[in-house]
């Protein structure tokens, strides 16, 4: 029997979801870049905030919770993961982290804080919906924070995953599988299922390397 190639076939997509038939591939394979897409491609989130005023009923710890947990448009080209930056600051820097700024005060009336309110100095760098609900204040209620975003993995904190759905299922015939990614947003979800097999083969090189060394050693 010849050997067969491995065959990728686009069943759907868009920027949100991506869907994938999968033929010739190896079910461990497939299943890691299914891993891959939730714990390893990186994406922006908020990890460090710096609370200037909270008047809110919201306590900083829980505010901070829900801020981290909104997701950001991510831009893999442009910026880098903290560890890999040569910056060498744990403040990081235009490289390696974005700032948001928030400043909202409720003046006369009842106002609900939305994640449009943030202000990033980088435009590209921003929530994916404006109507995400942060917080509400009372008259006369303010919040003010400095909030700083940097790229981190879904196998560190679930803010960092990329796509909120990665399943794989059996396909028609042996050795097919199909492939649904779904986009929080941050990256778009044929970029994440790229991105996926990209880390996937880098991981495989290293350990190819690594096991080569070792049996060098050992003669």
């Amino acid at each position: 029997m010849g050997l067969v190639l491995p065959k990728v076939k686009v069943i759907a997509e868009s920027d949100e979801e991506v869907s994938l038939q999968l033929d010739g591939i190896d079910r461990s394979y497939a299943n890691a870049i299914r891993r891959f897409c939730i714990a390893e491609v990186p994406s922006m989130a908020i990890d460090d905030i710096v609370i200037l005023e909270n008047s809110s009923v919201l306590y900083d710890e829980i505010l901070a919770h829900r801020l981290g947990m909104v997701p950001l448009r991510t831009d893999l080209e442009r910026y880098v993961l903290p560890e890999k930056c040569d910056c060498g600051s744990p403040l990081g820097c235009q490289k390696c982290r974005v700032l948001l700024v928030l400043d909202a005060v409720a003046q006369d009336k009842p106002r609900t804080v939305m994640s449009g309110d943030l202000v990033s100095e980088d435009r590209e760098i921003k929530p994916v919906s404006p109507n995400i609900p942060l917080v509400k204040l009372a008259a006369g209620q303010a919040v003010k924070l400095e909030a700083y975003a940097r790229l981190g993995r879904g196998k560190e904190h679930a803010k960092w995953q990329p796509a909120t759905v990665a399943a794989l299922t059996e396909g028609k015939g042996e050795g097919v599988f199909n492939l649904k990614v779904e986009s929080s947003g941050s990256l778009p979800a044929k970029e994440i299922v790229t991105r996926a097999i990209e880390k996937l083969e880098e991981k495989l090189a290293e350990l190819h390397k690594d096991v080569s060394d070792k049996v060098n050693d050992e003669k």
